[in-house]
This record gives structure tokens, sequence and C-alpha cells, in this order.
């Protein structure tokens, strides 16, 4: 990291940033170029390990190419505001923001692991939901995203 100062080491307040988060983008290899995807997401960090969770219809782009590589990068970021520029050189201008990314590999998960990753992603967005309708659980197919490493910084 080029900027040590931004870096954040803290855990808790990766955890912070983790959950403040609304997105995490998904970096997939698709040949020439990256595919590159939104998703909403639920997470788990236990000491210095982080998991995402990502969840979507039975069939996708996304799923025929994490069958051939499952490698991918991942990125969400928050706290956004412009800082606006001092004096009068516009040069000044800066952005104020919070942010991991991290690399792993995404594998689909089943059965109980797939319900109770549902159930981290509905928890990050404040919807407390001790049980999932079977019913819909099986209309969707869920993923987790071990990250090998990571890091997380902030401009304040």
């Amino acid at each position: 990291m080029r900027r040590k100062e931004r870096e954040v080491t803290d855990k808790e307040e990766i955890r912070q940033i983790l959950e403040n988060g609304q997105v995490i983008r998904i970096a997939m290899n698709n040949g020439e170029y990256p595919y590159i995807l939104p998703v909403n997401y639920g997470y788990e960090m236990e000491n210095e390990r982080i998991t995402l969770f990502f969840h979507g219809a039975k069939e996708g782009t996304k799923y025929e190419i994490l069958e051939k590589d499952a490698h991918v990068s991942v990125e969400t970021d928050c706290e956004h505001r412009f800082i606006p520029p001092t004096g009068e050189e516009g040069c000044t201008a800066s952005y104020a923001y919070a942010s991991v990314i991290g690399q792993g590999t995404a594998s689909e998960v089943s059965g109980v692991e797939k319900e109770n990753a549902l159930i981290h992603i509905l928890e990050h967005y404040g919807v407390k939901q001790p049980k999932m309708n079977p019913a819909y659980v099986e209309k969707t197919r869920v993923f987790k995203i071990e990250l090998e490493k990571y890091t997380a910084k902030h401009r304040r």
C-alpha cells in the first residue's frame, strides 16, 4: 500500500467498513477483459478471516465464469464525501472514503451453509430472519468468497 498513513489494520474498523458498505464489486477472470459485477452481500469476520456471501438466480454469466476460474477480486467502499479545494487552487480538492479490497476464491454453498449465508445477507441490510422458506432457498444459488488476502484504507 503506497499511502501507509491511510491503511486500516484495526479489525473493528475493518468490520465497520464491511458493515457500512452497500455492495461488493466482484471482478472475475473472463478471458481478454475482466467481468465486474456489483452484488449485495453478507459477511462473516472471525479474527483476521473474512468470508463474503452473495446470491443470485439459478443461472447466469457470473456462474459460467466462476466455473472456469473461481479466483476473484472484491471491493466495497463507504463514507463518501467530496473535500472542496482550499483557497483558489482546484488541485487541493480531495475525496473521503473507506474501502476494503481483497482477493479470494468463490465457491457455491448448499444445505445449512446456504441458509446461513442467506441469513447473513439479510442481516447485513438490517433484516432479522431466523428461518428461511425452503421454496425460496431452492430458487437461488449462493456463493461464498473466502478472502485469502485483503487491505483496508480510509481517507477522512
